[in-house]
């Protein structure tokens, strides 16, 4: 039996709304599904950022009580953060303020962090990917345009690095593309052969 053929004894489950995790889950070749349930994200004030990221994905995981326990399942949450010299920026309310985040990014480097729970069986597997972004010096109108044209309000940091401004505007990155998009592929997809590779799964496939 293949590893994608024992994949598919599996109900794997990504706790995510999100089209551009979704997509890239789809590209590894996986079957899942998308379920959410919601959970206010927030987090303790002064909790630094890198524990922000795993705080967030694992409250994400949380309502999934039955899931969690289920050795026929894998579930998968993800919560993504952008931090400027210790600042974590998060979604813009609207167009100035985006226009503000991006401004403060310009012609300097930032982190983006996504911090990443796998469930599986009672275990939590729970770990956070960085990757270095550095902007090359952005005209007030490049921003306008991207704001405008893209209208980023839904991304961490006021832009998506798949979008127009990840194209002409970051001159530089350190770690994985993809955990900047929202989804460390490599090391989700790494984590996830090891537990399909362990374990039975379904004893036939959905």
């Amino acid at each position: 039996m293949d590893f994608f053929e024992k994949a598919r004894h599996y109900d794997i489950i990504l706790g995510s709304q999100s089209p551009r995790r979704k997509a890239l889950l789809a590209d590894t070749g996986l079957t899942f599904r998308s379920l959410v349930r919601q959970i206010p994200e927030t987090f303790p004030e002064g909790m630094p950022p890198h524990e922000v990221a795993s705080f967030l994905c694992l409250e994400k995981a949380r309502p999934f009580h039955s899931e969690r326990k289920d050795p026929a399942v894998i579930l998968i949450t993800a919560d993504t953060i952008v931090v400027n010299r210790g600042k974590i920026l998060n979604k813009p309310a609207n167009q100035e303020e985006a226009f503000r985040m991006l401004r403060i990014l310009s012609g300097r480097w930032h982190k983006v962090m996504t911090g990443v729970c796998i469930c599986h069986d009672g275990k939590e597997m729970v770990f956070v990917d960085t990757t270095g972004v550095c902007f090359r010096d952005l005209e007030d109108w490049e921003i306008r345009h991207y704001v405008s044209e893209c209208q980023p309000y839904d991304k961490a940091g006021a832009y998506g690095i798949q979008e127009w401004i990840g194209h002409v505007g970051i001159k530089q990155i350190r770690g994985s593309w993809s955990n900047v998009v929202g989804l460390p592929v490599e090391r989700v997809f790494t984590a996830l052969k090891g537990i399909i590779a362990a374990g039975p799964g379904r004893q036939e496939a959905p």
